[in-house]
């Protein structure tokens, strides 16, 4: 997932629910959806950060030897400034990169 080249807003902004809730017709269902999306982008997130910062531990480490790695800084401070995963859910909810259908729900033919 390369989030830069996606258009999400940095800031929250107010949304049309009944609008954005066209799609499934339940406001509580759409808000469901994206909910599980950001749940899903945040452990993706979290899950490269765990694997990218693993890179700068060693065995020997204790307290008295923990010192400042400017890379692991760096790699720390990119992820702080990612828009937050509910935003990145909710804008590919909005531009329809988002699937979902409800489990026990008979196919529609569109």
């Amino acid at each position: 997932m390369d989030l830069k080249k996606m258009n999400v807003p940095m800031d929250t902004v107010t949304r049309d629910m009944v609008r954005l809730s066209e799609d499934t017709e339940n406001v509580y269902e759409t808000v469901m959806v994206i909910a599980k999306r950001a749940n899903q982008i945040g452990q993706e997130l979290k899950h490269d950060l765990e694997k990218k910062l693993q890179e700068f531990t060693s065995a020997g480490d204790n307290l008295e030897e923990v010192f400042e790695n400017r890379e692991q800084i760096e790699i720390s401070r990119y992820y702080e400034h990612l828009p937050k995963p509910a935003l990145i859910a909710t804008a590919e909810y909005e531009q329809d990169k988002l699937y979902h259908r409800m489990p026990g729900a008979a196919p529609t033919n569109d």
